[in-house]
């Protein structure tokens, strides 16, 4: 994080990541901790880079907490869920993260490819957002991370992953609406290019993405993070069912 000045605007708030071991996820984690939540994370194998994120969280002053859960198990994402508001006492905030990117021809995606891809980023976000529901007061925040390739797709091999994250603007709005009377806002952050394991800025491909957005370079976890921070902040209250670029002028 850059600037002298730290923001605790979310003092007293509880926040789960999913996925939130490495990544945009992890960058996330941080961020909201740093403002002063205390924050769960859940992560499908790593044991070892989850405790080293809750290190970093505590190290904050908050406090960290990290759940083993595959995010296409709908059991596993309820009982996170419901172990982070348990173990904080509340639940303030939940961000959608956990993801995969599947890639190649549309001929050779298997059945098993097309289960998994929904279950996590679509399936394993309504289930989490349900059960997060059930424990949010006013003042609740529900983020998505979707992704550029839901509004625009510059070139093949993603029908699958594009076709998943699309699905989350529709949920976006329309649970804005069922619950937005009960003072919870519900959004979409959809990054470009960012730098990660999964993506990174110096691996093949690279070049031809930059040259797709406006800035022509790839953006940081922590620029989605900070995205992510204002939606859940007091100052995101009257931004609900949006579907925000952070993408470097990737579809401008």
């Amino acid at each position: 994080m850059t600037g002298t000045e730290i923001n605790r605007d979310l003092q007293g708030k509880a926040a789960l990541v999913t996925g939130g071991s490495r990544g945009i996820g992890a960058a996330i984690a941080r961020r909201l901790a740093v403002r002063g939540a205390d924050v769960a994370i859940t992560y499908a194998a790593s044991a070892a880079k989850a405790e080293g994120i809750v290190a970093e969280i505590e190290a904050t002053g908050a406090r960290g907490l990290a759940i083993q859960a595959d995010s296409a198990d709908p059991q596993a994402v309820t009982a996170a869920v419901n172990t982070a508001a348990e173990t904080f006492g509340r639940l303030d905030i939940l961000v959608n993260n956990a993801g995969i990117f599947p890639y190649g021809p549309p001929e050779a995606v298997t059945v098993e490819e097309i289960d998994r891809t929904i279950g996590i980023h679509v399936k394993g976000v309504f289930v989490a957002s349900q059960a997060a529901l059930s424990h949010m007061r006013e003042g609740g925040r529900i983020i998505s991370i979707g992704s550029c390739f839901a509004q625009r797709v510059p070139h093949g091999g993603v029908t699958l992953y594009s076709m998943s994250k699309s699905a989350l603007i529709g949920f976006t709005k329309g649970l804005a609406r069922d619950v937005g009377a009960r003072g919870i806002t519900v959004n979409v952050v959809d990054p470009g290019s960012t730098d990660t394991d999964m993506n990174p800025a110096d691996g093949p491909g690279a070049d031809g993405q930059r040259a797709l957005n406006a800035v022509g370079h790839y953006g940081a976890p922590d620029d989605i993070a900070a995205m992510v921070a204002h939606l859940a902040s007091p100052e995101g209250q009257y931004i609900t069912g949006a579907s925000l670029a952070v993408d470097g002028g990737s579809n401008a």
